[in-house]
């Protein structure tokens, strides 16, 4: 069978390139797999987003980032893609449809959308469906670098927890121990709601950050490893952190609500939702003032104000969880405990 091919791009050596991957990939066959150039994309992405689910049960992967996979297919990879057969995802084509991913959301989202094709893509190849990686031709996705993140002032910091208290509704979903909390931790929302009493300890003054809570799918709310190993750490905390814990704790003794219990809990005791409570701090902050501040906000302040007082890259690292600064620093350094000094930096915090 004779067929013909063409193929078009933006100069003539890259329609060049194109055409040559285009027949490459037009006389792939089979080498001891059912997955061929014919294949369509759906199929071999289905197969993708199942292997990324056992990376997951084998610790591999987080189910957050996973969901965010899933996302990304369903909402827009697959409606552009995934009828196509393998052969059929070139790279105009791809060009074109990152281009419209990045029109229709953001830079960031199609660049997530690009990371997610080029995965797929990847497992095609390493499958031998493909004889390579059509993504590897097409442009980077420029623009939509972020603006630089926003932390509150000491009079934002005071004025936010005000605004808080004298919020009925705000103070019921008790969120203003939860803003303090992260405040003095620098804490994420998931990490912050899988504490455990079990893992504070008040006469040290240590919390010690082992968990992060997420939804997963068909079983609801569940206690996982946290975003990545260096997440993992023990953490001092300013004195006044202590004393609400300590508050916090003769409440939940008197309510028999033991070690294995959430620290913040939902009206039930029970673990709460990090989706429903970001959603309870947009409605608390209101439409102006502070319609920028999300939860990320309060770990972008403690961070600041480690900055300002003087504290290393290496320590606001180590108390925030962040991958290392360097390969030297991890592999000649303790890591897993915070610096003390970190705690005193975040002494005056509110």
């Amino acid at each position: 069978m004779i067929r013909d091919l063409s193929r078009t791009a933006s100069s003539k050596a890259k329609a060049e390139r194109a055409l040559k991957l285009a027949i490459a990939q037009a006389l792939q066959t089979p080498v001891g797999e059912d997955l061929t150039a014919k294949s369509r994309f759906r199929e071999v992405a289905d197969r993708w987003l199942a292997w990324q689910e056992r990376r997951v049960a084998d610790g591999e992967r987080s189910h957050g980032t996973v969901d965010n996979y899933r996302s990304m297919l369903r909402n827009h990879v697959l409606p552009a893609l995934g009828e196509l057969r393998l052969h059929e995802v070139t790279v105009p084509r791809l060009d074109r449809f990152f281009v419209a991913l990045r029109e229709k959301t953001s830079a960031a989202h199609a660049r997530t959308g690009r990371a997610v094709v080029s995965g797929i893509l990847r497992y095609a190849v390493r499958h031998g469906a493909i004889t390579s990686n059509p993504v590897r031709e097409v442009e980077p996705i420029a623009g939509g670098s972020r603006n630089k993140a926003r932390a509150l002032t000491l009079d934002e910091r005071r004025e936010w927890l005000a605004q808080l208290e004298l919020d009925p509704t705000a103070a019921r979903k008790d969120l203003p121990d939860l803003t303090r909390f992260m405040l003095a931790t620098g804490a994420r929302i998931g990490e912050a709601l899988a504490l455990y009493w079990e893992d504070v300890d008040l006469d040290a003054g240590t919390v010690r950050i082992d968990w992060t809570l997420v939804r997963v799918r068909g079983e609801g709310l569940r206690r996982t490893d946290p975003k990545t190993p260096h997440s993992q750490r023990v953490l001092t905390l300013p004195s006044w952190a202590v004393d609400m814990l300590r508050r916090r704790h003769k409440v939940a003794m008197a309510e028999n609500r033991g070690l294995a219990s959430p620290v913040f809990p939902d009206v039930n005791g029970n673990l709460r939702d990090p989706s429903n409570t970001r959603r309870a701090l947009r409605e608390a902050r209101g439409s102006e003032g502070f319609g920028w501040v999300t939860s990320h906000v309060f770990r972008k302040t403690a961070a600041t104000i480690m900055d300002e007082a003087g504290l290393s890259a290496r320590q606001i690292a180590d108390h925030l969880g962040h991958s290392r600064p360097s390969i030297t620093q991890d592999t000649y350094m303790g890591r897993g405990v915070s610096s003390p000094d970190a705690a005193a930096a975040l002494e005056d915090i509110v």
